[in-house]
């Protein structure tokens, strides 16, 4: 059954078999999962009326024998309903699972500000509405099916949004047929929203690290927690295609080693990974971007590794401790509730471990631990949706 089946409606078409390879992992196999730092609960050293060390809310490559151990999965039954169709009393809905959120109404006429009305250039205008795209991974026909259908782009594909502003969480390559294709649309959105008077902007995630780490350093061995490993290895492990590296351009690096790791956005703090390792590299928004922007620029193979393992780091916001982390990144950086990509719903939701055979049902963006967090990866690998949605979502 295909996605187009479970999802009637004006459902992306897909541009080819979704591979179930959906959680990073490092070579060989292994999965990373550090030891908890001492302050998180569960650790060592706290209370003993917790089990030592297996707080869900810290984990670092994840994957189904991590999430077995750490996450009861219910059953489900199969929805029928469109995701474009307001919620009806099915018993997917009415699981114990914190309940997803439906995805936003497209952008309205009103949102739109042509062109002619637009105040002269260097004066401030009107804002416009804001959205955020989850993972992409190369799926480049589902990405401008998604857009469309929220009014972003028209129908070749140009921005047709006027003053909107549109922020992708990351991940733009590895596992889907062209990352290239992804990468090149959403330097050509920057261009034209730039134009319309509104914008388009992306944040740097842990595969667009891999990706420049296997063209700049290729099979050059790194230190790894699971023995001597390269960028090319682990990339390839993790989805990387390599027509994609074929084509990569100097431009092409050249924008994406500049994009922000971090941004603050309408009081939405906007990741890509739903990790606490943002706080290693310093205690403002600025010091986050200019960190990780000097290491790209001066450092070696052994320091991008390190960086690519700590923003592949996942699950900081699940689990009685999420609130917690959740709350300390917002403390530190500011914003009401944090934004990312990067964990797949289905794993949050704990669906991605029910083995119903039938692919997960991902209806909008996933708000969880207390509201502070919204999950925006709809699991795309995993044919589940690429997700756009307007902020807020609630």
């Amino acid at each position: 059954m295909t996605p187009e089946d479970r999802f009637p409606g004006p459902e992306p078409h897909h541009s080819g078999r979704h591979p179930h390879q959906d959680l990073d992992v490092l070579p060989y196999g292994s999965y990373y999962e550090p030891n908890p730092p001492a302050d998180y609960p569960g650790s060592p050293g706290e209370p003993q009326d917790r089990p030592t060390g297996t707080d869900a809310t810290y984990s670092g490559y994840g994957g189904a024998r991590y999430l077995e151990q750490h996450w009861p999965v219910t059953g489900h039954s199969t929805p029928t309903q469109s995701i474009f169709q307001a919620p009806g009393p099915s018993a997917a809905m009415q699981r114990e699972d914190p309940p997803t959120i439906e995805l936003g109404p497209p952008i309205s006429e009103d949102d739109l500000r042509p062109a002619p009305q637009l105040p002269p250039v260097g004066e401030p205008g009107p804002v416009g509405p804001l959205y955020v795209v989850g993972d992409v991974h190369g799926y480049l026909d589902e990405l401008l099916a998604a857009l469309h259908q929220q009014g972003l782009v028209d129908a070749e594909g140009h921005w047709s949004a006027g003053r909107a502003r549109v922020w992708f969480l990351g991940d733009f390559t590895d596992r889907g047929p062209d990352g290239i294709g992804v990468i090149d649309l959403v330097m050509q959105l920057a261009a034209e929203a730039a134009a319309a008077g509104g914008y388009c902007r992306a944040l740097m995630g842990n595969h667009e690290l891999l990706f420049l780490g296997a063209h700049r350093y290729g099979d050059e061995p790194v230190q790894s927690t699971a023995g001597t490993a390269s960028f090319r290895a682990a990339w390839l492990l993790n989805g990387g295609q390599q027509h994609d590296l074929d084509r990569l351009q100097g431009h092409h690096i050249s924008w994406l080693k500049r994009l922000p790791a971090i941004a603050l956005e309408d009081d939405h703090l906007l990741l890509h990974s739903d990790t606490t390792a943002y706080l290693e590299f310093g205690d403002s928004i600025a010091a986050v971007n200019d960190a990780v922007h000097n290491l790209l620029s001066d450092e070696g193979a052994d320091e991008w590794w390190d960086a690519f393992r700590r923003f592949t780091k996942r699950f900081a916001f699940r689990g009685p401790g999420g609130p917690m982390a959740a709350g300390e990144l917002l403390a530190t950086y500011g914003g009401h509730r944090v934004v990312h990509g990067h964990s797949p719903i289905p794993y949050l939701t704990g669906e991605a471990t029910a083995d119903t055979g039938e692919p997960p049902y991902v209806p909008g963006p996933y708000i969880y631990a207390d509201e502070l967090a919204v999950a925006m990866d709809g699991g795309v690998t995993m044919e589940g949706r690429l997700l756009v949605a307007r902020l807020p979502v609630d």
